[in-house]
């Protein structure tokens, strides 16, 4: 039954086409008098409404907006109230620039910390990205503005990222990859979510029944629309088909021609174009797109909550003789060229035109320390020439001070949109200052900047490690009042640091460089991982310091809920976050030792007591049955940790779940049961998929076709195509070169040729893209007079075709 009757019957077949895909970049299709169009803005951590020209990377300029702390940096607070706060923020200023949507927030798992947008995602559990996503998704709506959580789903690799096929066991895939977004859209109710680039298990989640039809609106409910990822429509009418409403950006004429010529042949019923159109126009009638009312932005308030969220989710990870907080009477060495220009976001499309930007070398005039001077240190691009002087000015800095602040992290060329990591080591400049460092005999505390796990063999000589993540345009200010004390930390990691990449599960085939991309970890992601097989790592999920202490007692469980009493036992107020984990050791199903189920942030003044008590739901006990594809309980007694970090358990007890008898798993996969998962081969992999797996060998020429991605024009029968190839691969090292990610030729080598009919606005057709691939594939001429022939062909479709 359509919500929206009677003003669907009013449109015709090529308004009613024309509404499935954007009118332009950011824009839907209007229909004078009666549908208003909405604008689509990205904007995870802050908006980036570009009003001159237009792109989804973040090449040209946005309006200026707040910089809130990014995802990965968030997630450390544990916070759903501060992150509720960041929400609300952002859909007022969402409103006060006439954006109806917001494209986040980003809800992927981190299923390796190479993800090249891991600083967009919050978690590598989906329990605490689901709860956090759900927070910031109602403090957007309730402004009025809708929220768009991405990119759904299993989305993990950036490398080939619109070609690749992520390939993932049916039960990893529901308890790990879809739980995330079951819990955001359940307890958030986003009004959108953005499909992701990638297939799922052989098809492209924007065309994905499963995805889209049987989870999303079938068991969840979800009421509102689907959207693609800008330049994720694969094949237009499969995505209309199977529960996919807008694809974006403007596919010019030709996607409202390919539906209608759909409908005309008998592929596509009109009935499905209602139905779509219908679950469009309810978000958009719902919309702020007709409330002609100015949102008024009050600046000084956006940077206060920016700070705000920045300071709860610094993580304290090391504090030698308890040098933090910094004492008045010392003379303190600043150190390091992120404190006077800070990595405080990623790159890519969520970059932020930042309102107002604070520096570690402005702000630390406002706190009472006696700072003896500032040196660089290092540049950027690790320039050699630079680096023997930088670094011994900061030695003879650090030298003269009682102690050293030493701003290091990962550079803008190592975490961007478009790339995944190449190492998990901070950069060599960096590394070599540090090690110079630590031969004086000053206290060395080191200020982290960085939106994912980086490798610390130094940790170790380091007095102090404070780490601060990606903090937003008030980072800077929010360290500083950690450092002083203002301020008592109370953030914990939301992923492991493993010791070495190399311990990573599989870290030899991340990103995969074929289609294919095999997930033989299965559940065994993150510290699912690590804790299950005592893998030493450099600190685990959940790890945070204090400068205050608590103890727990007084645990309690029931069917419902536990309980404890947390005391801060300290000198000094802050908050801790208890954390829940659960585990069933006599299982006859594969399962990590432990795993997250519920938390707590908890603030307590000195001396100060209180009960706490965490509600089991209906996540707590569960696993996905495979073979009634349904979640299910299974009997047992089960393990429940009351936990600092997931290695600190405080408190620990049983407790009897009814269910039911569930599959003994220890013959079928022997290996994954018995957690041996470094053993795991492909054709385990196999076993537990379900279905046989094997890897692509490209030995010579290959036949591209619209999927094959542009880099693989390497492969390519015509050597016009190789060189081409060659070149690009050249601008990319250059790019890297200079320490700067050029997202734009970042995006043409890992895209499709089908892209380049997607990404146009019409101008280039899909039959044109044919006509390049007969080029490309060694058919030159033939190619050609198909391209020059199809031109004109579209172009004559353009000019005399209206919508």
């Amino acid at each position: 039954m359509l919500k929206n009757t009677d003003l669907i019957s009013k449109l015709s077949l090529e308004q009613k086409a024309g509404l499935l895909s954007g009118k332009t970049t950011w824009e839907t299709l209007a229909v004078g008098g009666l549908i208003p169009s909405i604008f689509l803005s990205d904007g995870p951590h802050g908006l980036r409404k570009q009003s001159g020209a237009t792109d989804h990377l973040g090449l040209n300029a946005s309006e200026p907006a707040t910089c809130f702390p990014t995802a990965a940096t968030l997630a450390n607070s544990w916070d759903p109230e501060i992150i509720g706060e960041v929400g609300v923020a952002l859909g007022n200023e969402a409103k006060s620039l006439g954006v109806q949507v917001i494209l986040g927030p980003g809800l992927n798992i981190k299923r390796n910390p190479l993800g090249g947008r891991n600083f967009e995602y919050y978690s590598e559990d989906p329990y605490l990205t689901g709860k956090l996503g759900a927070a910031i998704i109602r403090g957007i709506q309730s402004t009025g503005t809708f929220a768009s959580p991405k990119h759904f789903a299993a989305n993990n690799q950036e490398y080939r990222r619109m070609a690749s096929n992520s390939v993932i066991d049916e039960r990893t895939l529901r308890e790990l990859y879809t739980t995330n977004f079951e819990i955001a859209i359940k307890e958030g109710n986003p009004k959108v979510i953005m499909s992701s680039y990638n297939q799922v298990n052989g098809v492209y989640a924007n065309e994905n029944h499963y995805l889209l039809k049987q989870i999303l609106r079938n068991e969840w409910k979800f009421d509102g629309f689907v959207v693609t990822d800008w330049g994720g429509d694969n094949d237009h009418v499969a995505g209309v088909i199977n529960g996919s409403n807008l694809a974006m950006p403007t596919l010019g004429i030709n996607g409202p021609l390919e539906l209608i010529n759909a409908v005309n042949s008998g592929k596509l019923k009109e009935e499905v174009i209602d139905k779509r159109v219908d679950e469009l126009l309810s978000v958009i009638l719902e919309s702020t797109a007709t409330d002609k009312q100015k949102q008024v932005i009050n600046w000084r308030h956006q940077h206060q909550v920016a700070h705000d969220a920045a300071v709860e989710s610094i993580v304290l990870l090391k504090n030698d003789n308890g040098v933090l907080p910094l004492n008045k009477e010392s003379k303190v060495a600043l150190i390091g060229d992120f404190a006077q220009r800070p990595r405080y976001q990623g790159a890519g499309s969520s970059l932020v035109n930042t309102k107002n930007l604070e520096t570690i070398t402005e702000c630390i005039k406002n706190y009472p320390l006696t700072t003896i001077g500032f040196a660089q240190g290092y540049t950027r691009a690790n320039k050699q020439s630079d680096k023997e002087q930088l670094r011994n000015e900061a030695i003879k800095l650090a030298e003269k001070s009682d102690v050293a602040i030493v701003c290091v992290g990962l550079d803008e060329i190592s975490e961007s949109e478009g790339a995944d990591r190449q190492n998990m080591r901070l950069p060599g400049a960096q590394e070599s200052l540090l090690a110079e460092l630590f031969k004086t005999t000053t206290p060395i505390v080191i200020v982290l900047s960085a939106g994912s796990p980086v490798e610390m063999p130094w940790a170790d000589q380091a007095t102090a490690l404070v780490h601060g993540y990606l903090g937003g345009e008030a980072g800077a200010s929010a360290m500083l009042d950690v450092l002083t004390g203002k301020h008592n930390p109370s953030g914990k990691l939301a992923e492991t640091y493993p010791m070495k990449y190399i311990d990573t599960p599989f870290a030899n085939e991340f990103p995969a460089k074929g289609k294919d991309s095999f997930y033989k970890e299965g559940p065994f992601v993150g510290y699912r991982y690590y804790n299950t097989i005592n893998k030493k790592v450099r600190f685990p999920f959940g790890y945070g310091l204090s400068y205050t202490t608590f103890s727990y007692e007084n645990l309690k469980v029931d069917q419902e809920k536990v309980s404890l009493t947390i005391t801060n036992t300290g000198a000094v107020a802050g908050s801790e976050i208890v954390q829940l984990y659960v585990g069933n050791k006599n299982s006859s199903l594969i399962r990590p030792a432990k795993e997250l189920k519920g938390f707590a942030k908890v603030y307590l003044n000195s001396g100060e007591s209180r009960e706490v008590t965490i509600y089991f739901d209906d996540k707590t006990f569960r696993y996905y049955n495979t073979d009634s594809h349904t979640f299910a309980i299974e009997d047992g007694i089960y393990q429940i940790y009351i936990c600092g970090n997931v290695n600190d358990i405080r408190l620990f007890t049983e407790i009897h779940v009814d269910g039911t008898k569930a599959q003994n798993q220890a013959l079928l996969f022997p290996k994954y049961f018995s957690h041996r998962i470094s053993e795991i081969t492909l054709t385990d992999f196999s076993d537990l998929y379900g279905k046989e797996v094997s890897k692509e060998n490209n030995t010579g020429f290959l036949m591209l076709r619209q999927n094959n991605t542009i880099s693989e024009m390497k492969y390519a029968k015509n050597w016009i195509a190789r060189i081409i190839s060659k070149f690009l691969k050249k601008l990319l090292k250059r790019s890297e070169n200079k320490g700067k990610p050029d997202l734009n030729i970042l995006f043409i080598y890992n895209m499709p040729f089908r892209a380049i009919s997607k990404m146009t606005n019409g101008t280039i057709s899909s039959q044109m893209v044919d006509g390049i691939l007969e080029m490309v594939n060694g058919h030159f001429w033939h190619g050609l007079k198909k391209l020059l022939q199809e031109f004109r062909i579209n172009r004559k479709r353009i000019k005399n075709t209206t919508i």
